[in-house]
């Protein structure tokens, strides 16, 4: 019988640092099965469920999850003081599997609450430095070709609780959950901005939703000529009034709050609104005090879902360490993970080929001898981009800075098996 020693393993690794490329997780899968002490049960059990002996529960109009994950909810759901829907609620991502969020557990961002708009009364206006206003019902646009990408939409927000000068005793959905990953189907801007005829002064695009804040945000020309959509389906049904419903704007890369829900206006100018959303707001303080704006793309970033806070360790083993990485910037290049705090690392594996402007799944073999251990992810684009530790991110922006945030995150696994977030750098 061949003992984990015999597992290939990265030099001068301390045993409860060892992390297994995917070679080594299939070996040692098949090590501990042998020897009755693996993941999964080496020999098969009797139980005492027998199968019912009535029919189950009749069809519905409409699926919905099992009662046994009532737990697999939105996380962190709050509200502006005075408000009932000024505010934001995080994807449960350690509870998710794959890359596709489903759309009831979307991460949610609002301003003055979530409308309700009846689709036949609802148009999308475009005006402004154009040879010809144009409006377009749900009607008109679905006489339109249509695209279909699976990309990742972050709040700029997203993990800023980690600049906190004290780690938070909070879990994955708390601290990272305000990006998700969807299926989006809608019309290419820039058919629309064609028909409509670009005047050569236009610059710029002031998107603005019909929520009773009048949501809006500025942007470039360039980027709705280029791959933005009006997206009209998510995951392949219509969007979810949380979503945008009937329509939204979808800029793939860009930080969330510029991708307009309930999308009813599009202006053509020679420069920006310079609204509350892109001024006082959603602009990144800098040491100095100045602040810099209109810095869209989201920044490379990965973080472990498992293991994670509440998602403990029952007994040392051979465990699967998986999470997710993207990166506005570029497509992956690699996801490195760590055990040991930063001290030494290896590439994880990646669930097909990475794809760009998407959430992607990483693995890494992980072997856990019950001792303390740092388990920490860093993900590089195709850009050259890397991740930062914590230090050198806030050398760079700033202790005041708050959005944009993507350092290296550690979470701190203790003898018993518990995991906690942590600072290790």
């Amino acid at each position: 019988m061949r003992l984990m020693s015999q597992i290939p393993q990265k030099q001068n690794q301390p045993p409860n640092v060892r992390v297994l490329g995917r070679r080594g997780f299939l070996v040692a899968g098949t090590t501990l099965l042998a020897a009755g002490t693996g993941t999964a049960t080496s020999q098969p059990t009797q139980t005492s469920l027998q199968p019912p002996r009535s029919p189950g529960a009749p069809m519905t109009k409409y699926g919905r999850p099992s009662d046994h994950e009532a737990d697999v909810v939105r996380s962190r759901i709050r509200s502006k003081t005075g408000t009932t829907g000024s505010g934001a609620s995080g994807t449960p991502l350690q509870h998710l599997r794959g890359t596709i969020t489903p759309s009831g557990l979307h991460f949610e961002r609002h301003h003055s609450g979530v409308p309700m708009l009846a689709p036949e009364q609802h148009k999308l206006v475009i005006h402004g430095a154009v040879k010809q206003p144009l409006a377009f019902d749900l009607d008109k646009l679905h006489r339109y070709p249509m695209t279909t990408r699976t990309q990742f939409l972050e709040c700029s927000g997203n993990s800023a609780a980690l600049l906190s000068p004290k780690a938070q005793d909070w879990n994955c959905a708390d601290i990272h959950g305000l990006v998700s990953c969807s299926e989006w189907t809608g019309v290419p801007l820039a058919y629309l901005l064609d028909e409509a005829g670009i005047d050569p002064t236009a610059s710029w695009v002031i998107a603005e939703g019909a929520d009773a804040g009048r949501m809006n945000r500025s942007v470039p020309l360039s980027k709705c000529l280029d791959d933005a959509i009006v997206a009209l389906y998510q995951n392949g049904e219509r969007l979810r009034p949380e979503n945008g419903y009937p329509m939204r704007l979808f800029l793939p890369g860009f930080e969330g709050n510029m991708s307009i829900k309930w999308l009813h206006r599009l202006e053509l100018t020679d420069s920006p609104a310079m609204s509350r959303e892109e001024t006082s707001k959603y602009t990144d303080l800098r040491p100095g005090g100045r602040a810099k704006g209109f810095t869209f793309d989201m920044d490379v970033k990965s973080i472990i879902t498992s293991p994670s806070p509440g998602l403990n360790l029952q007994q040392p083993g051979v465990y699967q360490i998986s999470g997710l990485a993207w990166s506005g910037k570029g497509n992956l290049s690699r996801v490195e993970v760590s055990a040991d705090g930063g001290k030494s690392w290896i590439d994880a594996t990646f669930d097909g080929a990475p794809q760009p402007l998407a959430l992607n799944r990483f693995n890494a073999a992980w072997q856990w001898n019950g001792k303390p251990a740092l388990l920490m992810s860093r993900a590089t684009d195709s850009a050259g981009n890397t991740q930062p530790t914590r230090q050198v991110w806030i050398k760079q922006f700033g202790s005041n800075a708050f959005y944009h945030y993507n350092a290296i995150q550690a979470w701190r696994v203790f003898g018993d098996g518990r995991v906690e977030n942590t600072y290790a750098t």
